[in-house]
């Protein structure tokens, strides 16, 4: 039976070892945005042997772009990316130090195997609810890549942001379960 967690991001790392595909986690703490374009130029900063612009040793990588946030709030909608898009470049940051992403979807077997090898975890987010997630968002700050507009790299603030672990570090996978559940 899954089970319900209240997790603060600083602690994520401690906690991973316990958690499994189908748990219930209310996190806090700080996490950054990252999508696609942020990914690419995390990925070449990399390849020079350059320092990310955010440090991501046990730190949780959001797969969002939010919107320009309306007067009195710190963000606009701010949903879940298809986590797919970043598979090829989250091996290489979780092997960096990466200890969480959170996203929307299925993630691939080298993402999988790389969330083993590092003791991290892979969440899932509701998507089509960016309004209701933008409600657990505190407080926002653009850090880095300013010229990437909604996918430049965000400081956010979240308070008990609901999310699934979809990938555990045990190997567990809640589609490739969820799929065997249904198929007999």
């Amino acid at each position: 039976m899954a089970e319900i967690y209240d997790i603060n991001v600083s602690e994520l790392r401690s906690f991973c070892g316990k958690l499994r595909a189908g748990d219930k986690v209310l996190l806090t703490g700080t996490v950054y945005t990252a999508r696609d374009a942020a990914h690419k130029r995390f990925d070449a900063l990399l390849d020079k042997g350059e320092p990310l612009p955010v440090d991501i040793k046990d730190s949780v990588i959001y797969y969002a772009g939010p919107t320009p946030a309306s007067e009195g709030k710190p963000i606009g909608s701010c949903g879940p990316t298809t986590s797919g898009r970043m598979d090829k470049f989250a091996p290489r940051l979780l092997d960096n130090g990466l200890c969480g992403m959170i996203g929307k979807g299925e993630r691939s077997q080298a993402v999988r195997d790389a969330v083993v090898r590092n003791g991290a975890v892979y969440f899932c987010a509701i998507g089509g609810a960016g309004a209701l997630a933008a409600s657990c968002i505190k407080k926002c700050e653009v850090v880095a890549f300013d010229d990437l507009g909604c996918e430049s790299v965000k400081k956010l603030y979240i308070e008990k942001f609901p999310v699934t672990v979809a990938d555990d570090c045990s190997g567990g996978d809640i589609f490739s379960s969820g799929r065997a559940e249904y198929a007999v």
